[in-house]
């Protein structure tokens, strides 16, 4: 078992279900989690740094950050518009920019960031061109802060998911959930708990020589042959 007893760790976006989850992992581990639960559109971009600080303070220290909050709409790249795709990528690209920056303030040597990406970051979906971008920019970022921040001993990684239950997903979708069953190997839909657990082991000492990388957990779906 994972002991992250006395660790403080803040989770943006948990009040959804996947950054609820994660929450619930940490605290598993003995975190103490400071769960944001505010707006999680651009609004995260100016207000990160009273978003970090508060957590700070809420017990005097910071050990982790997990920059879970995101969007994820649904519209065609033809006729997108320059307001459409700069609300995506002001949450799911330049919040994260602006919640690392404020936390690195705060991080110990041995501090952890970690950005929740998405496998679209890299295997994009029609209607997702915005989303795609901001999270293949999301990991580069991480990348390129890992490399920036190692030397004050701050890991920065990315967990990308592939499609993730939630209550109604079967019925709302329920052709996109039975090809995603189909094509993962391990034929299930992924649950906040398994990207939970990842972010734990990244931010734990386990992951303690672990900087600049991407954890994919999609139940080995981006193993499957396209041709």
């Amino acid at each position: 078992m994972i002991d992250l007893n006395g660790r403080v760790v803040l989770v943006t976006g948990a009040g959804g279900g996947l950054g609820a989850g994660i929450a619930v992992r940490f605290e598993a581990a003995g975190a103490l989690v400071v769960r944001h639960r505010g707006r999680v559109d651009g609004d995260l971009v100016s207000d990160a740094p009273r978003v970090v600080a508060e957590a700070f303070s809420a017990h005097g220290r910071l050990d982790a950050v997990v920059n879970n909050a995101g969007v994820q709409p649904v519209e065609p790249l033809p006729g997108m518009t320059v307001e459409q795709w700069q609300s995506v990528v002001d949450t799911n690209l330049t919040a994260p920019f602006a919640v690392t920056q404020a936390a690195v303030e705060h991080l110990p040597a041995g501090g952890s960031i970690t950005h929740v990406a998405s496998i679209e970051g890299t295997h994009p979906a029609p209607g997702h061109a915005h989303y795609a971008a901001s999270k293949a920019a999301l990991i580069m970022h991480a990348r390129a802060a890992a490399l920036e921040y190692g030397p004050l001993g701050i890991r920065v990684n990315t967990v990308s998911p592939g499609l993730i239950a939630r209550p109604g997903i079967e019925v709302d979708w329920p052709s996109g959930v039975a090809r995603w069953e189909a094509a993962a190997p391990l034929g299930r839909l992924g649950t906040p708990e398994d990207v939970g657990d990842a972010c734990v082991f990244l931010a734990s000492d386990l992951a303690r020589w672990i900087t600049g990388h991407d954890l994919v957990v999609d139940g080995g779906v981006t193993a499957r042959p396209t041709w």
